[in-house]
C-alpha cells in the first residue's frame, strides 16, 4: 500500500534546542518509518518576523538540517528541503491567497497573541498577517495527510482545513484536508522556568557538548523554597522536575517521593537529569561526528531534497494551474 504523507517545517531562527527535539523532532524521526515524509527548513517563514535582520537565516540553514541528520532522519527516505528553493510554494501561497477572506487571518490567535506579547519588533506586516496562508500552500502542495505539529499549531492546520474546503467547493477535488499528530510534549520551557529562547539563555541545544549540558543543568532553577538539602521540596514548582517528567519518565515516583521527602537532593536529582540526557545526547553527538568527515554531505542532502520536493510540488501546481484555469 502507498504511504501517506505528512509535511512538517522548522523555521531557521537560531540553533535547535532540547523543546524543538521532544515538540517536532523526535516524532519526525518515528514518523519517517510510518510515513512518505517532506521536511523543510522554512526560511521564508523566518523572514515574516526577522525581516529586519537577515543574517543568522542563511547561517542556520545547513546547521538545522545537520541536527535532522544527528538527530536520526533519513535522507534515503525523508525529503529535507529549503522552502525558498522550491517556488512553487510562493506561487501556491499568491493563488490561495485570492480565496481567504481578511477575518479567518485577523482571528487567528497566533496573530492577536503575537501582536500584544511581541514589542520589540514591528509585527503589523502584510507577511506576518498572511503566515497562515502560506503555512496552508507548503502542507496542501504535498497533498500532506497529516501534520506533525504542537497544540499552538492547530488553529492554522483548521485554516489549512477551511482553505482547502473552499477551494474544493469552488474548483472540484483539489486538496487534502490535513489532519495533525500531536508531540508527546506539547511544551518544553527554558532551564529558568520561561519561556525556551534564545535571548534569555535558556536553551539546551542539541549541538550541546557533555559538558556543556552540564553545566547547563547544574545552573538550572529548583524549588526556591528549598534552602537546605534537608529541606522537603515541591516537585510541581521545580523546573528540573519538569524535564525529569520529559527525559527520565520511568524513576518519576522515584524522584518525586525521594524530593518531597528529602531523600533526594537537588544535586543528585539534576545528576539524574544531566545522566539522561546523556544517553540522549551521545548518539547524535556520534552521528555529527561522522557527518562532519563527509565533505559536502550535508549539501548535497538539501540539493537532493530540492530536487525532490519541487518535482512533487510541480505535479499539484499542474493541477492547480489547470483547474483555475491559470496560464502556466
Amino acid at each position: 500500500m502507498t504511504k501517506k504523507r505528512i509535511l512538517s517545517g522548522i523555521r531557521p531562527t537560531g540553533k535547535l534546542h532540547l523543546g524543538n527535539y521532544v515538540g517536532a523532532l523526535e516524532n519526525w524521526v518515528r514518523l519517517q518509518q510510518e510515513y512518505d515524509c517532506f521536511y523543510m527548513v522554512a526560511d521564508w517563514h523566518a523572514l515574516t518576523s526577522e525581516y529586519a535582520d537577515t543574517r543568522e537565516i542563511m547561517e542556520n540553514m545547513q546547521s538545522i538540517v545537520m541536527d535532522w541528520l544527528s538527530a536520526g532522519l533519513d535522507p534515503e527516505i525523508s525529503v529535507m528541503f529549503i522552502q525558498s528553493k522550491v517556488k512553487q510554494h510562493a506561487e501556491l501561497a499568491l493563488l490561495l491567497g485570492m480565496f481567504v477572506p481578511l477575518p479567518w487571518l485577523e482571528r487567528c490567535p497566533t496573530y492577536k497573541e503575537a501582536l500584544q506579547q511581541v514589542k520589540e519588533k514591528d509585527l503589523r506586516t502584510y507577511g506576518f498577517l498572511g503566515y497562515p496562508v502560506l503555512q496552508a500552500a507548503d502542507i496542501l502542495i504535498y497533498k500532506a495527510d497529516a501534520v506533525p505539529v504542537g497544540e499552538d499549531q492547530l488553529p492554522h492546520l483548521e485554516l489549512t482545513r477551511e482553505i482547502a474546503r473552499r477551494v474544493n467547493f469552488i474548483f472540484g477535488d483539489i486538496f487534502k484536508e490535513p489532519q495533525d499528530i500531536l508531540s508527546r510534549v506539547p511544551k518544553l520551557l527554558g532551564t529558568d522556568g520561561r519561556k525556551m529562547s534564545k535571548s534569555y539563555g535558556n536553551c539546551i541545544y542539541l549541538s550541546d557538548d557533555e559538558q556543556t549540558v552540564n553545566e547547563k543543568v547544574s545552573q538550572m532553577v529548583t524549588d526556591p523554597a528549598r534552602v537546605r538539602r534537608s529541606d522537603k521540596g515541591h516537585p510541581e514548582i521545580c523546573s528540573v522536575f519538569d524535564y525529569q517528567k520529559v527525559f527520565t519518565p520511568e524513576r518519576i515516583p522515584e524522584i518525586e517521593s525521594g524530593c518531597r521527602a528529602a531523600t533526594l537532593g537537588c544535586v543528585e536529582c539534576k545528576k539524574i537529569l544531566a545522566a539522561s540526557l546523556k544517553a540522549l545526547l551521545d548518539p547524535m553527538r556520534a552521528r555529527r561526528a561522522e557527518i562532519l568527515k563527509k565533505l559536502n554531505y550535508v549539501r548535497n542532502v538539501i540539493e537532493e531534497g530540492n530536487r525532490r520536493a519541487a518535482a512533487e510540488a510541480e505535479k499539484t501546481m499542474r493541477q492547480v494551474r489547470e483547474a483555475l484555469r491559470v496560464v502556466p
